[in-house]
């Protein structure tokens, strides 16, 4: 997943009357949490950090997944308890709030996701009149395969390695970030791409880095990768901005979060740019006031004529 201004702060079946009194608790397993101390009590405070820290809203049944994420940690630094850790990550200062926050955030993404909205943004920007380059921003760009997927797309639509476009991308994520910025995928993360953009666009490796490929030059040098927390702070992000790519995202946030993100969008907006969402978000319930749909979770401010 994937948020992100600029700073590192980073069981058993029971009966229905039993599960009745228990909805929407959070029930403990033994043979989930064997190996560290993981009390109820310690979750809620796991989820009132992540929340302070990033905006992310974990709900009670991401108990097991947090256990998971960060375990590897605690063996890390040699502490048995789950407690002894979150009184670590309130002491220890940025660096730890931003290994914790890398753990807990989900980066599943691939290129090309959501199809669709590409062929809309290369028109919406082709027929855009501009003196500067056009600035797009992948405001969760996780691992890098969405800013590269757009800066593929802007290279194909105007046939040039250097089309008139600047993408800004961003996450929360230090670790996705330096993935990104590497530019380096498993071929397996490339099987939603043709032969032919596979081909044009990535230099595949040998000896020692076969199986892997790199994203060529050219595309890599119209992004600019960027540590953003959308939830909080300065944003590092200068408008007027052609669009905006916010997709998968808000669905980690509540609807207060959700509301203050968008309109601190509205301004960076260009008057004619477009907000693109994920597909299972909408963005009318709670910024109706700022944006309208234009159909395929694109959005366009409410204020354009």
């Amino acid at each position: 997943m994937n948020t992100g201004a600029q700073q590192k702060s980073v069981p058993a079946k029971a009966k229905a009357a039993a599960a009745s009194d228990n909805a929407g608790k959070v029930q403990p397993s033994a043979s989930v949490f064997k190996s560290f101390e993981f009390s109820d009590a310690d979750f809620r405070r796991l989820q009132k950090l992540i929340f302070d820290f990033a905006g992310i809203s974990l709900n009670s049944n991401k108990k097991p997944m947090a256990y998971s994420r960060l375990t590897k940690r605690l063996r890390q630094l040699n502490m048995s308890t789950f407690g002894e850790y979150l009184n670590f990550v309130e002491s220890s200062g940025d660096d730890e709030c931003v290994r914790f926050i890398n753990a807990l955030t989900t980066n599943l993404t691939y290129f090309f996701r959501e199809p669709h909205h590409f062929p809309i943004l290369v028109d919406h920007l082709m027929g855009m009149a501009a003196n500067e380059p056009l600035v797009v921003w992948s405001a969760a760009c996780s691992t890098g395969e969405e800013p590269y997927s757009i800066a593929m797309a802007v290279i194909e639509a105007f046939a040039t390695d250097r089309p008139p476009v600047q993408i800004i991308a961003s996450d929360l994520d230090t670790e996705a970030l330096a993935t990104a910025a590497r530019g380096v995928y498993p071929m397996e993360k490339l099987q939603s791409l043709s032969p032919q953009r596979l081909k044009k666009f990535f230099l595949k490796g040998a000896g020692a880095q076969a199986g892997y490929a790199r994203i060529r030059p050219e595309v890599q040098r119209l992004v600019d990768f960027r540590q953003t927390n959308l939830h909080d702070g300065p944003w590092d992000i200068e408008g007027p901005v052609a669009a905006i790519f916010c997709r998968n995202v808000m669905i980690y946030f509540n609807k207060a979060t959700q509301a203050k993100i968008l309109a601190r969008f509205m301004p960076l907006l260009r008057p004619d740019g477009l907000l693109f969402a994920g597909h299972s978000e909408n963005f009318f319930y709670n910024a109706g006031d700022i944006f309208r749909s234009r159909g395929k979770t694109v959005y366009e401010l409410a204020t354009r004529t």
